[in-house]
């Protein structure tokens, strides 16, 4: 496994994808019991897959109702969803913690340089306020690896906050400021900055605290806010080890080991195959560092993409559970 870890993270071009993609499918296929079932289900017969094309995904429900797990050896971490009381949340049970601190730190440098020396700020109150947030242990990590005296959580101490990216701006620091969007939002009600060299990266969702905004609206607000010429976010959620990233209007890349199709919304087992930057769809997820549970997510986000490989996330269905979940035979 160590050899096909060391693969993933090597992918460089578009053919190492495919080639190391099916490995990391027929690993699955083997030793994930759910999404066995799940293909079993649909009749998939996995030795007849020979291109990520044709790989069937597994609806994302499943990480609330079943352990997607494909690794024998012992848990070391379970992350979980934010969710409103009575809501199942979904789980991703980790067995390898260094893929996932593999994957954020390489990601992160391919679109942001190096970690070392960069001052993180993380304005992320209803994250820090649960257990078993994936997004606070990358963030945990980027602050610790950053080695800067600066760098560090603000919960609702706005006042600190403006101070501290008063005092960066003025010393020249490059800072990278990680924020839930409402957070964001209270924090320029109270405070105006000019700030043009800050990234200021939203993790999405107003978490039940504001009126959710359509993307234009909210990125000029915090654009005007700390007078920046973009808003920068991460496109990750519980169920992947991978993140993409948006380094202005809405349009995601992908780390060289994730990739994303689409799918017909009213036919969700068939992708929509064709460069028509038109076309809209359920948004499918490869991600192979998710190789110890699975790597062919069906997500509930609504999405549209791009010759390059780029895409845009339109927002979500409007039923909860994908159609297909209840399906798996128990």
């Amino acid at each position: 496994m160590k050899d096909l870890i060391k693969q993933i993270f090597s992918i460089s071009n578009n053919d190492q994808f495919e080639e190391i993609c099916l490995k990391v499918f027929k690993h699955q296929a083997e030793n994930c019991s759910v999404y066995k079932a799940w293909m079993s289900h649909l009749k998939v017969k996995p030795e007849e897959i020979t291109s990520s094309k044709e790989i069937p995904f597994l609806p994302i429900g499943f990480f609330k109702t079943h352990e997607v797990l494909s690794s024998t050896h012992p848990v070391e971490i379970t992350f979980s969803s934010s969710g409103t009381t009575g809501m199942s949340q979904s789980k991703h049970l980790v067995t390898d913690l260094s893929i996932y601190d593999q994957s954020f730190n390489l990601a992160f440098e391919q679109f942001y340089g190096s970690i070392e020396n960069t001052c993180f700020l993380a304005l992320l109150p209803s994250y820090l306020e649960r257990d078993g947030s994936s997004l606070i242990y990358m963030v945990d990590a980027l602050i610790r690896d950053s080695k800067h005296p600066d760098s560090g959580y603000f919960l609702h101490n706005h006042e600190e906050l403006h101070q501290k990216l008063t005092q960066l701006q003025a010393s020249g620091q490059k800072t990278i400021l990680i924020g839930v969007t409402y957070a964001l939002l209270d924090f320029i009600e109270k405070y105006q900055l000019n700030f043009p060299e800050l990234v200021v990266m939203e993790t999405g969702g107003m978490k039940g605290k504001r009126k959710e905004m359509v993307r234009e609206e909210l990125h000029q607000l915090l654009q005007e806010g700390f007078g920046v010429t973009s808003i920068h976010s991460e496109y990750g959620m519980t169920e992947l080890l991978g993140q993409a990233y948006s380094r202005g209007v809405g349009i995601f890349n992908c780390p060289p080991w994730m990739k994303i199709y689409l799918r017909d919304v009213n036919d969700p087992l068939s992708l929509i195959i064709g460069n028509n930057s038109k076309s809209s769809g359920g948004i499918n997820v490869i991600d192979l560092s998710n190789l110890n549970s699975c790597a062919f997510i069906a997500t509930q986000d609504l999405g549209r993409l791009f010759p390059d490989g780029s895409f845009e996330v339109l927002g979500r269905f409007d039923n909860a559970d994908i159609r297909g979940c209840n399906l798996l035979v128990q």
